[in-house]
């Protein structure tokens, strides 16, 4: 089979490519790995076929050009983060949501002109920002769609979208709504949510941290690993299960910003933390206000998706998958 990896530059992406690359995708035989994005993604060691491509989602050639491939799987990743979709309202919507429709009908007119033999697989990463306030103390799954930010809006019109070409039979998707990943590694993106990351990622490395949040913030995470765990398993899952109802909310991990700090103490020490430095900012504060704290992801644990056990053991995959092994770990303890 021939995979797509729409935003396969970015850091999902990478970490999924180098998970097929070393271990295949369940029982599905794979012929070749396209690593799509607007910069060239960095290459893997494979078994078979790896090829990067550079190009711009968002214009309609170069979605013709992907359609055009034809690839069996396609991981959709592709999208500009949450604080820059709130900050930069024209290139939000046209990237994450005028981008993903022009790819969806490049993907209709290439299964109408194979006389309905193309019907890709595809996994549409969404997010737990199409969710909107109040809230319950945990929200279930058939709790409402209403998002309080560009970003939030642009991921769940993506999600209909999924829904209805689906139904229309010109592919077959899939829509997971992600909890925020953690600990992301590298230098802090423009996500809103890019704090939650950076007070356990920059005290790990012995630099200092700015948190803009109050520490009784609480949220939805997950590791990168497992997020990775998640889009393969929902590439092979057979969609006939969902019932029609093709997004689905993951399960993470609900803790506090407070409960964050006390699971890199456990595992860092004093030290690392006194590294975390508070410093309020008004928009990341307004943007966290309005964003979910916890759920009860029954569907999908009952459709084999299985979340990380604590924040601890989100600590240590960053330690060992992503810490820079020519540093050192600040003040360990274990």
């Amino acid at each position: 089979m021939k995979i797509l990896v729409l935003g396969g530059a970015g850091m999902v992406g990478q970490k999924l490519a180098q998970s097929i690359a070393s271990g295949g995708l369940g029982n599905v035989s794979v012929d070749e790995l396209i690593l799509h994005d607007i910069v060239e993604a960095r290459p893997v060691s494979a078994d078979f076929a790896v090829r990067s491509l550079i190009g711009n989602m968002a214009d309609n050639a170069e979605a013709t050009r992907l359609a055009a491939l034809e690839a069996d799987i396609i991981f959709h990743l592709a999208a500009i983060v949450s604080g820059e979709a709130e900050t930069d309202f024209e290139k939000g919507w046209n990237t994450n949501a005028r981008g993903s429709w022009q790819f969806l009908e490049a993907l209709k007119q290439t299964h109408e002109a194979s006389g309905g033999r193309y019907r890709p697989r595809l996994v549409f990463t969404s997010s737990i920002a199409v969710f909107g306030g109040p809230y319950p103390d945990k929200i279930g799954d058939e709790f409402l769609s209403a998002p309080q930010s560009s970003y939030g809006a642009q991921k769940a019109v993506t999600e209909l979208l999924v829904t209805d070409y689906s139904r229309k039979g010109f592919i077959d998707g899939i829509s997971i709504r992600l909890p925020t990943v953690v600990v992301r590694p590298g230098k802090a993106n423009l996500a809103a949510s890019s704090f939650f990351s950076g007070i356990i990622r920059e005290p790990l490395n012995g630099k200092e941290a700015l948190l803009p949040v109050d520490t009784d913030v609480r949220h939805w995470h997950v590791s990168p690993r497992t997020a990775v765990g998640f889009l393969t398993h929902a590439a092979t899952l057979p969609t006939s299960l969902l019932q029609g109802r093709l997004a689905i909310n993951m399960p993470g991990i609900s803790c506090t910003v407070a409960e964050q700090i006390e699971a890199l103490r456990s595992i860092a020490g004093e030290e690392a933390v006194r590294l975390i430095k508070r410093e309020p900012d008004e928009l990341v504060i307004r943007l966290v206000s309005g964003w979910p704290r916890d759920f009860d992801p029954q569907r999908a644990l009952a459709l084999g998706f299985r979340a990380d056990k604590s924040f601890e053991d989100i600590i240590r995959v960053y330690i060992e998958d992503d810490l820079d092994r020519s540093g050192r770990l600040v003040g360990a303890t274990q």
